[in-house]
């Protein structure tokens, strides 16, 4: 069994908070079809767990066969220093299938963000240490495609549908129930 190499850190992407008793950590692919069509499933198992789970979504472009992930990746870490991350990542997610310099420009526009500030962050590879140090962690945990989960640091191995997730989340829970 793999475990998380990088613990979850004050800098990572996260949705709800550092104390709960559960967390998923996903290591995703902006071009990976599957990493798109999981964020629903995702987005469902965050209503069903509500503040019981937080989320942590870490950068793990697969440039080889994803020609676009790399860029789209840093597009989300600069919106992400400006406070906007979540909302790149979900248009990220939905514009997959037409990325493009044109299509980053009208994504960080939509969100309020300067295209000319994102051009000098990509043209000096401002992001690119910080979405590669996410990949090496990412290898480090035994990581070798996306989407990968980890429930509670534990790789999840299992079928990646609402029913096995939400299961495997409820059990993390049980066992994480204190008796204070």
């Amino acid at each position: 069994m793999n475990v998380l190499f990088d613990s979850i850190r004050p800098d990572d992407h996260m949705q709800g908070d550092r104390t709960v008793t559960c967390s998923l950590v996903e290591y995703g692919d902006y071009e990976c079809p599957s990493c798109a069509q999981i964020q629903p499933v995702v987005k469902r198992l965050q209503r069903k767990f509500g503040s019981r789970l937080s989320f942590v979504f870490r950068d793990f472009p697969l440039g080889e066969i994803h020609p676009w992930a790399e860029k789209a990746a840093e597009v989300a870490e600069f919106a992400g220093k400006h406070g906007k991350f979540w909302e790149i990542h979900d248009l990220l997610f939905a514009n997959q299938d037409r990325f493009s310099d044109d299509l980053f420009l009208k994504l960080v526009d939509k969100v309020g963000l300067s295209y000319p500030q994102l051009q000098i962050a990509l043209e000096r590879n401002t992001f690119q240490p910080q979405v590669l140090a996410e990949v090496q962690a990412g290898l480090r945990s035994g990581v070798n495609g996306t989407p990968t989960f980890f429930i509670d640091e534990e790789r999840y191995d299992g079928s990646l549908d609402y029913d096995s997730l939400a299961d495997a989340i409820t059990r993390a829970l049980s066992e994480n129930i204190r008796y204070d």
